[in-house]
């Protein structure tokens, strides 16, 4: 059904892109981290771990450079450019993006694919340059206040209905969407669309841990909006088109 005015939210990390930012660059550049990143992701927090991994990769001489290149190089489908850029030209479309990934992976990648105007918001973890060093820190500081979610998002964000992400921006941009389709992939997307009234869509990216979590958890927790499953790019491009 096509609408006046709607809202697309995307997660970035197998959502947008076709691959995780955090753990590729490891994978391209330093493959013995990206194993130790997996031994200590249920000791250490997510976004704090990555963190780490970034110094210990600057203090073995992994340039900025190499860094941008990985990502530039990162798997990320036309059909997913197309879609998005045929939708804004359409003027009836706002963008936001909620990631758990970083700034700086995020404007990289969409700078290379020409989509550095895309979103209105890009709401994810703080990262800068401080030469070749990429220092990144959590959304939500650790020293601070804490969100309360109940729902199961990660310490450093929480995207949706009880801390102040998507619920700040609809505050801040207008609550008058007539539709919103959200775009997930993992389990921390669950909670956003819990707050998706019934005239909106979630496009899931299929066999992914948000699918098991609508399976398993949906009708408990009083999930009313629409779910269309997708697997490839090329799918999200066509059910855009539908829009």
């Amino acid at each position: 059904m096509s609408v006046e005015k709607q809202l697309i939210v995307f997660d970035f990390d197998w959502s947008m892109a076709d691959q995780d930012t955090d753990r590729w660059i490891f994978e391209v550049l330093a493959p013995d981290l990206r194993r130790k990143m997996k031994k200590l992701k249920e000791e250490i927090q997510w976004t704090d771990l990555v963190a780490q991994s970034l110094r210990e990769a600057h203090s073995r001489g992994i340039k900025r450079s190499q860094i941008e290149h990985s990502l530039r190089i990162m798997p990320f489908h036309p059909a997913m450019v197309r879609g998005v850029t045929n939708l804004k030209a359409g003027g009836k479309t706002t963008f936001l993006c909620l990631s758990n990934s970083n700034s700086v992976f995020i404007s990289t990648i969409l700078n290379d694919k020409s989509l550095e105007t895309l979103f209105t918001e890009i709401i994810t973890n703080p990262a800068e340059w401080e030469g070749e060093l990429l220092k990144l820190r959590r959304r939500v500081d650790p020293n601070g206040p804490q969100h309360d979610c109940k729902v199961g998002c990660s310490p450093n964000m929480c995207k949706g209905k009880y801390c102040e992400e998507l619920t700040a921006f609809l505050e801040r941009h207008g609550k008058d969407f007539d539709r919103v389709v959200y775009v997930g992939d993992g389990s921390n997307d669950f909670c956003p669309i819990l707050r998706l009234r019934s005239q909106d869509i979630v496009f899931c990216r299929a066999n992914r841990g948000l699918q098991k979590r609508i399976e398993r958890e949906a009708e408990k927790e009083g999930l009313t909006c629409q779910i269309q499953y997708w697997a490839g790019a090329w799918e999200v491009e066509e059910m855009f088109g539908k829009l």
